[in-house]
């Protein structure tokens, strides 16, 4: 993914993160919380862009938002809807983009108030991504000093991720520190697969191996 600062939001492809945080079992919210998961990733990675993935999008952002609704004490299901909005401003583009991108936000800041370490500190790592895809002002909220910050807890909860650290290397290069950014691309590539996450993984894989490729061409 490119870094932006006009009226274009590349939202697109945030966090696949661990499935389930520490709460009480519950079969029928982890059930749809995996499918909801995989539903992202097949519009992401394997729907063609353009008007189908703009309205695969819509579908599962209005899914995930009954689903917050069915749950409002269950960050897990504020992190998902924060995540598919993005995805769907990326997919969506333009300057209406940013209502998506600001609900967002709203719902990943609500997730890290209910419990910041959920879906291993998800929220962080999403909202980071945010933060430094986003225009700053006055367009947008972008601002790349927070996106590092937050992009940091991410790690320090989740430090063998394959999207924490994928995404703080992606900083690194838009921060045009790039052996720093391969470093973190290569602690990525070597996350460990997470089981019903097959696309999402096979997907970030090619977005690490994208992007370890443009760092090398920068520093070449």
């Amino acid at each position: 993914m490119s870094h932006v600062r006009n009226a274009v939001f590349v939202c697109a492809s945030l966090l696949a993160g661990p499935l389930f945080a520490a709460a009480p079992a519950n079969p029928a919210f982890d059930t749809e919380l995996l499918s909801i998961q995989q539903a992202w990733a097949k519009v992401n990675y394997e729907t063609p862009a353009g008007d189908e993935r703009t309205k695969a999008f819509d579908a599962l952002e209005k899914r995930a938002e009954k689903f917050t609704h069915q749950n409002p004490a269950r960050p897990e299901a504020l992190i998902w809807e924060g995540i598919i909005e993005s995805s769907y401003a990326g997919a969506k583009g333009g300057l209406g983009a940013l209502s998506l991108c600001k609900e967002a936000r709203g719902n990943l800041e609500a997730a890290l108030k209910l419990d910041p370490n959920a879906l291993d500190g998800s929220a962080y790592t999403s909202l980071g991504a945010l933060y430094y895809k986003v225009p700053g002002f006055p367009v947008g909220f972008g601002d790349d000093e927070k996106a590092g910050k937050l992009l940091q807890k991410a790690l320090k909860l989740n430090p063998n991720g394959i999207d924490s650290n994928f995404f703080y290397a992606e900083y690194l290069f838009e921060e045009g520190r790039y052996q720093e950014s391969l470093q973190y691309l290569d602690q990525a590539g070597k996350a460990a697969p997470r089981p019903g996450r097959e696309v999402a993984d096979k997907g970030r894989r090619g977005e690490i191996a994208g992007l370890t490729a443009k760092v090398k061409a920068k520093m070449s």
